[in-house]
């Protein structure tokens, strides 16, 4: 292992990790840690903020600041280290279940106030951590342990969500694309305001088993398959049925909340001298 890479992981302390047999996390905090390095991140300046779920043990292998906080309350807290110290890069690392079911109020009003985090979105269709549960994102008509007779529910689509609530830049990869979803990470993590990252990873000891899916190389193969870079697409009337849009789907401009808050600070200040 690289030495540069060496330094963003916490060896002595964290690993061996706990994460299941071909679980695609392991590859995410992998390519997390690589752009990092590639961006000249100085460790000293991130900090990673998480609640609770598989994705969200991410932050706990990785050697910068950490925030591991409670169910669906990352964001809000990630808003307080934020405002208290606006040079450093926060990033929050949830899962489909952490963010969008009970956190989703916050991550609709953190978009809509624009301020400047990076919100990476594990998306492996249920609630791994604690026993496969169906999620906001579970597809309908798919098993989890919830629902055994298949899932009657529409699924989020996060894109959507992201778009309407107010982000600025809203991507998806997947843990088989690793050169893509390094790609979209820098464009996140170098963008100012509210972005979002969704990656969609498998879950065979879960999700996949319950589905019969395979094991996780034929998970990664599915992603491989029924993904189609938006780049390579024309026309909308273009996109098949079947296929799920990965890319940069949203990447727009907007005054940072941040930014904003200051400005209107110095100008009360200055009003009362």
């Amino acid at each position: 292992m690289k030495e540069e890479i060496k330094n963003y992981l916490r060896l002595d302390e964290r690993f061996p990790h706990i994460l299941c047999p071909g679980c695609g996390i392991g590859t995410i905090a992998n390519i997390l840690i690589r752009t990092f390095n590639e961006l000249n991140l100085d460790k000293n300046n991130i900090c990673l903020v998480s609640g609770i779920g598989c994705s969200s043990r991410i932050p706990g292998y990785i050697d910068c600041d950490t925030f591991h906080t409670l169910h669906g309350r990352a964001i809000p807290c990630a808003i307080g280290v934020k405002l208290a110290r606006p040079y450093l890069k926060v990033i929050i690392i949830g899962g489909d279940g952490d963010i969008l079911a009970i956190g989703l109020s916050h991550f609709i009003h953190a978009a809509r106030r624009n301020i400047d985090l990076t919100v990476i979105i594990v998306n492996n269709y249920n609630y791994g951590m604690t026993g496969g549960q169906v999620s906001p994102t579970t597809p309908k008509g798919k098993f989890t342990y919830t629902t055994p007779y298949g899932n009657l529910e529409e699924e989020f689509n996060i894109y959507e969500i992201s778009k309407s609530a107010g982000a600025i830049f809203f991507a998806r990869s997947t843990t088989y694309h690793v050169t893509h979803l390094k790609k979209v990470l820098k464009k996140a993590l170098t963008k100012k305001g509210f972005s979002v990252v969704e990656i969609l990873s498998q879950c065979p000891t879960l999700y996949g088993r319950l589905n019969r899916l395979g094991d996780a190389v034929k998970m990664l193969e599915e992603f491989k398959n029924r993904t189609i870079d938006i780049s390579l697409i024309k026309e909308p009337g273009e996109i098949p049925s079947d296929k799920i849009i990965i890319g940069i789907l949203l990447d727009r401009e907007r005054e940072e909340y941040c930014e904003k808050y200051e400005r209107l600070r110095k100008a009360i200040n200055e009003k009362r001298d």
